[in-house]
């Protein structure tokens, strides 16, 4: 299938490896152009070399981003029209929340992770708006299948399914969703699509250092495999495949969506 991403320009937040990093390589192998962001010094520009091992040069930038400081969004934005001359959407991914639970989670953890998690991707999310081209025919007939721009949250099972140990995930990312449903039905007749991603179990450096949490991380992945339908962790690839679609004009008729990509792991209906 053609996803039809050639040339098209996104941003990917927390890029500079796990989810974000694989939804950056996946993007790219496609033929768009990113611009990769991260909060740690180096880690984007780092990342953005090893993007630009897997294609053109010319189709990686990178920008080191504090996706709590206000300014970011603008800088973002800006950095990715100046370096590829225009925009078509945005991955919105940040890491992981701190673990612990309600009582043992200090405000400190909690404040921080509001303001680069929640406040971080709503700044940005409100201002890509802004920026995304429409595709509105003006008439009152909705947006023509594939124009507009497109962004996809990467949220968490939590938005589904409260999750021991991870009291910030379970308090900020069904919030979040809401969130992405309010825009989606705000944005949609100017062709703008809003998702989000909700991944279990991606073997990712993140996921591991939480299952050392619990014991031995290759004891527990094995333990926590016989959970999951398919029996194994998803390969952060196999993520990547998921969040370009969804960015991509094939999916031109999803939006609002909350998409796992969990091995069957989320049994809410």
């Amino acid at each position: 299938m053609d996803l039809h991403l050639r040339d098209r320009v996104y941003v990917v937040t927390g890029g500079s490896r796990g989810l974000g990093f694989a939804a950056a390589d996946a993007l790219i192998a496609e033929g768009a152009r990113v611009l990769v962001s991260s909060h740690g010094k180096g880690s984007a520009a780092a990342a953005a070399d090893r993007l630009a091992g897997n294609a053109a040069a010319d189709r990686v930038a990178w920008l080191t981003a504090d996706t709590a400081d206000a300014a970011t969004p603008e800088r973002l934005i800006k950095t990715a029209k100046d370096r590829f001359g225009r925009l078509d959407g945005a991955l919105v991914s940040f890491g992981g929340t701190p673990p612990g639970t309600v009582a043992t989670t200090p405000d400190d953890a909690w404040r921080g992770s509001f303001e680069s998690v929640f406040l971080g991707a709503v700044r940005l999310a409100r201002l890509l708006a802004t920026h995304l081209t429409g595709g509105a025919d003006g008439r009152g007939g909705g947006a023509p299948a594939g124009t507009g721009g497109s962004v996809v949250f990467v949220l968490a099972s939590s938005v589904r399914v409260p999750l021991a140990e991870l009291a910030v995930s379970n308090g900020l990312f069904p919030g979040l969703a809401g969130v992405v449903k309010m825009l989606a039905e705000d944005l949609g007749p100017s062709g703008i699509r809003m998702n989000g991603i909700l991944p279990v179990r991606i073997a990712t450096e993140r996921v591991r250092q939480l299952d050392a949490l619990s014991g031995d991380p290759d004891e527990v992945r094995a333990r926590k495999s016989e959970d999951i339908p398919l029996r194994r962790y998803g390969e952060p690839e196999e993520f990547g495949r998921v969040a370009a679609f969804l960015l991509s004009p094939a999916a031109s008729y999803i939006t609002g969506a909350m998409i796992p990509v969990d091995g069957g792991s989320i049994r809410a209906i």
